[in-house]
This record gives C-alpha cells, structure tokens and sequence, in this order.
C-alpha cells in the first residue's frame, strides 16, 4: 500500500485548497493510476466480447498496413 506524505496549502479561513506532494509519492500515484486504467480498459475489452487475434498477427496487420501506405 501508496503511503503519502501529503502538505496542504490552505485559504484565509484555513479550508485545504491544493495539496503538495515529494515527487517519488506523486510518480508512484501516477503509476498505480495508469495501471489501474489499463485495468478497466481490459475489463471494458472482455464485456464488449468481440473476437480477438494473436497480438503477433495483430502487429503483421499493422505492419502490411503501414507498408501499403
């Protein structure tokens, strides 16, 4: 588990506004975001159910594509 170690900056009547983080708390958030969202993209993928092919087929196709252009 991400422990952060989060700063806040605050207004006039001390409501938190905005927070600041070290850098390597921020990357690591980043990180677990992105892969969270490959995540849910894949989860979307299995749903929709359509046929799929071999990713090594896929990247010819892409290929023959990108030559015939």
């Amino acid at each position: 588990m991400l422990t952060v170690n989060p700063q806040f900056i605050t207004d006039k009547k001390g409501k938190k506004i905005s927070v600041i983080l070290p850098m390597k708390d921020f990357e690591a958030i980043m990180e677990d975001l992105e892969e969270l969202e490959d995540i849910k993209l894949y989860d979307k993928a299995k749903k929709i159910n359509e046929p799929s092919i071999p990713i090594n087929l896929a990247f010819k196709e892409i290929e023959a594509k990108r030559k015939s252009k």
